[in-house]
């Protein structure tokens, strides 16, 4: 049982706009059926903390029709669709036409998905039964692999440090303390049930329970995104197909929302294909400018970091934006079509054609444009941090302020204000 209507710390979250009191009355004595998950922690993340965009996950299949009232709204408004919508898969090779152009420079293709089996819970409200379940179906499955699939599942309790560091090295090792995952629930029992599968070559992965039972990885370097597709496609059959008949299990699909996953952000493939390429001429003209082309072509650009490690260079990953409403295909079609536009228009750039309309340009000097470099000030007042709750915001009290804002670096004279420049000026800053 949930109780009375929280504080949902979340204010500007998808969960404070459709998380009513109305609707978290008609819910709030429900538990649901697979794993006994509540509203409430649905809602722990948006009821926690105060910069969640979503806030919300789902414990089990049963969360999505038990709090059909608050999920389906939800839904509806992040991924654009109607109620009556419908979700199709399609995971057919032979139905991309063409591939990324052989002149991109692309680094390397990575794409994943993630799946759920029917009966067991997902990863915020699965029990310690069903987890340990979850990975015995999936030890087993691993091993019916053959040809280019083959390989060897490391379970993460109890592994050798040998072991440890090579998937470390390798960027395979996922590890405990989001302190998301965490309110969320996901990491109880951590690491019993958790594991991860590789093939020989390193380019088929499979993380067990993490923050879904499933997340299915093909990868490589190079361009070859049919390729990679291809060895996913086989990879979810063969592990769907071994999970059938060791159980009778299913993946959990519904003709709504698609394969089930514990984030509703997720909903539908599931899918994220990416490339890491370099666009020298794009990052001539800024990032923003680049956000607002990739809006338009239906991708999403990040820094080669991952989502809040920030960019370096002129190298992005550039994936589909969307999940759910397209199948499979569709979207990595339009990931290959639109990787192919975008380097045809940086070549553009770079041979001297005019920046593109639309989003601000670039500064094209340090002392141009509407931001400047904050200047190497001593002995000011405390300033006023925009980004409230940030470290710099936490750390830097006015005690701490007052003993260090007379002093200059010796190596090259920088100041208190200059570092934190960043959190005074913008107020999204973590």
């Amino acid at each position: 049982m949930s109780g009375e209507f929280p504080v949902i710390q979340s204010a500007h979250s998808l969960v404070a706009k459709h998380v009513t009191k109305e609707r978290w009355d008609r819910v709030k004595d429900i538990e649901t059926k697979t794993c006994g998950f509540t509203i409430a922690k649905a809602c722990a993340c948006a009821i926690e903390f105060d910069n969640q965009h979503c806030g919300i996950y789902a414990g089990d299949w049963d969360s999505y029709k038990d709090f059909a009232p608050v999920f389906d709204p939800l839904i509806q408004e992040y991924h654009g669709i109607s109620g009556s919508s419908k979700h199709t898969s399609d995971m057919d090779v032979g139905k991309i036409k063409g591939n990324i152009a052989e002149d991109v420079p692309v680094h390397s293709c990575r794409i994943r998905v993630g799946r759920s089996i029917d009966g067991f819970g997902l990863s915020p409200g699965i029990t310690k039964e069903q987890r340990v379940g979850v990975e015995k179906l999936m030890a087993n499955a691993v091993q019916t692999f053959s040809g280019e699939l083959a390989g060897k599942y490391y379970p993460l309790a109890g592994m050798q440090e040998s072991i440890r560091q090579q998937l470390v090295d390798d960027h395979f090792l996922f590890v405990s303390g989001d302190r998301n995952l965490t309110v969320a629930g996901m990491e109880r029992d951590w690491p019993e049930g958790r594991g991860i599968f590789h093939n020989e070559k390193k380019t088929f992965l499979i993380w067990v329970n993490e923050e879904d039972q499933l997340r299915i990885i093909s990868m490589q370097m190079g361009g070859d995104v049919r390729g990679v597709f291809e060895r996913l496609a086989k990879g979810i059959k063969a592990v769907g197909d071994s999970v059938k008949q060791e159980s009778g299990k299913d993946f959990c699909l519904d003709a709504k929302y698609g394969y089930i996953h514990s984030c509703p952000t997720n909903l539908g493939t599931g899918m994220r294909a990416s490339v890491h390429v370099d666009l020298p001429g794009w990052t001539q003209h800024g990032v923003a400018k680049l956000q607002a082309r990739c809006e338009e072509l239906h991708l999403q650009p990040r820094g080669t970091r991952g989502e809040s490690g920030g960019q370096t260079g002129c190298t992005y990953d550039i994936s589909n934006k969307h999940r759910l409403g397209y199948s499979e295909v569709q979207l990595v079609q339009v990931m290959i079509d639109g990787v192919n536009t975008l380097w045809k228009e940086d070549q553009a750039f770079m041979a001297g054609a005019p920046a593109p309309a639309g989003a601000p340009a670039a500064a094209s000097k340090p002392s141009s444009g509407k931001y400047k470099a904050m200047e190497a000030q001593v002995n000011g007042p405390f300033p006023n941090i925009q980004s409230t709750h940030s470290l710099a915001a936490k750390y830097v009290t006015k005690d701490i302020w007052e003993k260090l804002k007379g002093i200059k670096t010796k190596t090259s004279g920088f100041t208190l204000i200059q570092a934190i420049a960043c959190a005074v000026e913008f107020d999204n800053q973590h």
